[in-house]
């Protein structure tokens, strides 16, 4: 018999073997210049990875016997076979350097801007669970560990402060004789009925870009979830954009859902992106709906692709930047992937004031817009700078463990002109050092010929926390300062909430590289952050052991995987 050679379209495979679909039509297209099928099969074969490596599509028709040495294939005529690749991956990140070590008697004072964005946390999560390792620079630590709630103190009874501010000390799991220090912000919560009345502007992507499944139809479930938690005093715009901006709901009361639904549900995708005319647009319609005394807020919901009008990031951030100063802030929810610009998301809503969210899935709208809603909405505190200055006396070195896009210089702290990050009402924020106790090897070489720093006083004390903010609607800031004792205590008798940050900060640390985290490996993480799930009331910590577990498997096979290309 006279073997013959078929490829039939359950031979190629949507979902997790794009490689071998991709070998069988590479076959095909060596032995007769197309792939095949059975004869009289008029067929498509689509192979494709989730993460979009590898993917190709091959459109076949009709086939006609051809004989090939002593074997017959079917092959079609040339214009019967279309193989068509996606585009190259374009989503864009901004370049990370991770924080160098600073030695003390050099550079005491370390001051950076406090950071509540969670977006990067959403957006790894998004890469591993389609089965592929996260470009480094999506990876921004302090993003991981503020994701979550963490059961830090609140602010005192009577307290002038909408914030309280505590410290804790551990041995460091990353480095011998190494500490950790930990400082904590915790806002106090407010329920949503206690918040002012809320002028919201849902700044809607529509254009082409956004068609698929994990962008306008995800946009459409979040804009519901928010819609359903709207109180009659409440007001509502909507404009969409895509080759024009376009307003399609004025200002209407929370109370009349069925309208705001109603647009909601209608939006539809298609055209180009001109972002920066709806920018525009969305401020001078929050301005013209201004709720004195209230929040005035916009929310943006794109993948960032803009490709219509300016599009210059510089440009684009430069713009809202000046546009907070109507006191209109701009908060970021960002969907999709492929062309997804990270960069341009995580930016805007730190120049507008708000905060960024990646929206990978309904849960993750749930909890940014219903359980954390206040928090989304509501500030408490406006430009918030910790500056620390560490006692030459009992540390050598340190490090700060992320905020790297959120560094001040030393002149900054006091200047109330110098931007820096907001908190919400009940927002938790984190900040790591990890510190080297004086006259202990660290990470840089003592000097030959510099001297020691003379030793300072306040010898029971590590490091002197200070925190400036400004209580909303104000423009003087407020100054605030704690010291943080002497005295590490073994990790594994740390309170759960420092445990389970460091295994959070080990993982993020982990994904970048490992750069700093010494013979730590992901089964410590793991294992750290598994004895430290505590209360966990919405799953988060259990969900985090299981994605450690995925990016432990992914980075044991790293070498096999083709590199995701990404762009700035």
């Amino acid at each position: 018999m006279t073997p013959h050679l078929r490829l039939s379209s359950s031979s190629l495979v949507r979902g997790r073997a794009p490689v071998m679909a991709a070998a069988l039509a590479a076959l095909l297209l060596a032995a007769c210049g197309s792939p095949s099928t059975a004869p009289g099969g008029a067929r498509d074969a689509v192979a494709e990875s989730k993460a979009g490596a590898l993917a190709t599509r091959a459109a076949v028709r009709p086939m006609a016997p051809m004989a090939v040495g002593g074997s017959v294939l079917y092959a079609p005529s040339p214009t019967a076979i279309e193989v068509m690749r996606p585009p190259a991956n374009t989503e864009k990140y901004g370049e990370i350097s991770t924080n160098p070590v600073h030695e003390v008697a050099k550079e005491p004072v370390s001051t950076f801007s406090i950071d509540v964005d969670t977006g990067s946390y959403a957006n790894v999560r998004r890469f591993l669970n389609d089965g592929r390792l996260p470009p480094v620079d999506a990876v921004r630590v302090e993003e991981l560990i503020n994701y979550f709630p963490y059961d830090y103190p609140r602010p005192a009874a009577g307290s002038p402060h909408p914030f309280g501010v505590s410290t804790e000390v551990a041995h460091s799991p990353w480095k011998a004789d190494a500490q950790l220090v930990r400082i904590a912000i915790q806002a106090a919560d407010r329920t949503l009925g206690s918040l002012p009345p809320a002028n919201l502007v849902f700044l809607v992507d529509v254009s082409g870009s956004m068609q698929a499944p994990d962008k306008l139809p995800l946009v459409k479930r979040t804009l519901r979830l928010l819609t359903e938690q709207l109180r009659p005093q409440d007001r509502v715009t909507i404009i969409t954009y895509a080759s024009g901006e376009k307003l399609v709901l004025p200002p209407t009361p929370g109370s009349n859902k069925e309208a705001i639904l109603s647009v909601v549900n209608a939006l539809q995708a298609g055209g180009s992106t001109a972002g920066e005319a709806a920018i525009q647009m969305a401020y001078r319609e929050a301005q013209k709906a201004w709720q004195r005394n209230g929040i005035n807020r916009i929310l943006l919901a794109t993948d960032g692709d803009f490709n219509v009008g300016i599009t210059d990031f510089n440009t684009l951030k430069g713009m809202v930047a000046e546009k907070r100063k109507s006191g209109v802030s701009l908060t970021t929810l960002g969907f999709g992937s492929g062309n997804y610009n990270e960069r341009l998301m995580e930016q805007l809503a730190d120049a507008g004031d708000g905060n960024y969210s990646y929206i990978d899935s309904e849960q993750e709208a749930k909890k940014v817009l219903r359980q954390q809603l206040t928090s989304t909405l509501a500030t408490v505190a406006q430009d918030v700078k910790v500056q620390v200055e560490f006692n030459p006396a009992t540390v050598s070195q340190y490090r700060l463990v992320g905020y790297e896009n959120r560094l001040l210089r030393k002149e900054d702290f006091n200047n109330d002109q110098v931007d820096a990050g907001d908190i919400g009402a009940g927002h938790a924020v984190t900040a790591l050092y990890e510190v080297i106790p004086a006259g202990r090897p660290g990470w840089v070489n003592d000097s030959r010929y510099q001297p020691r720093a003379a030793p300072a006083g306040h010898g029971n004390e590590l490091a002197f926390v200070q925190l400036r903010y400004k209580p909303v609607g104000k423009s003087a800031s407020v100054l605030m300062s704690t010291p943080v004792a002497v005295g590490a205590k073994p990790l594994a008798q740390a309170s759960t909430d420092m445990r389970f940050a460091t295994a959070v900060a080990s993982y993020g640390q982990l994904l970048r590289g490992g750069q700093y985290t010494g013979s730590f490996g992901w089964n410590d993480a793991i294992a750290l952050a598994r004895g430290a799930q505590g209360a966990d009331p919405f799953g988060l910590r259990k969900e985090f052991v299981d994605l450690a577990g995925v990016a432990r498997s992914l980075s044991s096979k790293q070498g096999a995987q083709a590199p995701l290309q990404i762009s700035r």
